[in-house]
């Protein structure tokens, strides 16, 4: 049986308090993008600790992605089998292509944040599809020297320890544009937000 972890809203919290220095010294962000629906707690949080006095908050925009995979229901037992993450990612919701959102991304440093890194093929989904996004929208407004200035950078709460499927750009975890709060091993985590 697979070992379940709660986490509660306060240890979300303070795992979030605890990562916003390295996150202002190390990304500096200008804007952050929660990956929806465990990416929304942690992103508005996180800005309330990277607020500094005379500076605007950090905006936050909206991603929806999903894996094919069985849920559980609220009327899962304690028992029943844990999620299984899918292959294929979908969006269900996504920037504005054509309106000028896309264009704030451009030159940007951007935060995009989840809760967890599972099999990380959401997380490299998300950075190659924002990415050719931010490029498009840079050649459309004719911007493209400030396309290849934006910068991506990855903060999580949890990081599973084990093979990935999916794969970041190179250079984003040595570079240290990649952020995980804590390490864990293989275990099924139950954030406050899931009914689960």
């Amino acid at each position: 049986m697979v070992e379940k972890v709660y986490i509660t809203y306060n240890q979300v919290h303070k795992l979030c308090q605890e990562s916003a220095e390295r996150i202002l010294n190390d990304f500096k962000p200008n804007l952050m993008i929660a990956i929806g629906g465990g990416g929304y707690v942690p992103a508005r949080i996180l800005r309330s600790f990277l607020k500094r006095p005379g500076t605007p908050n950090i905006p936050i925009q909206a991603i929806g992605l999903s894996l094919y995979e069985s849920l559980p229901t609220a009327s899962s037992s304690p028992s029943s089998p844990p999620e299984t993450p899918g292959t294929v990612v979908t969006r269900t919701q996504w920037l504005d292509l054509s309106s000028l959102e896309m264009a704030n991304l451009i030159g940007k440093r951007v935060l995009i944040v989840d809760e967890v890194d599972d099999t990380r093929t959401t997380l490299e989904y998300a950075v190659r599809e924002l990415q050719k996004d931010v490029e498009a929208a840079a050649e459309k407004h004719g911007r493209q020297e400030e396309g290849g200035r934006t910068e991506f950078s990855v903060f999580v709460l949890h990081n599973k320890e084990k093979a990935k499927r999916g794969r970041l750009p190179q250079g984003m975890v040595e570079e240290g544009r990649y952020a995980a709060a804590r390490t864990v091993g293989d275990v099924w985590i139950c954030y406050p937000w899931e009914a689960t």
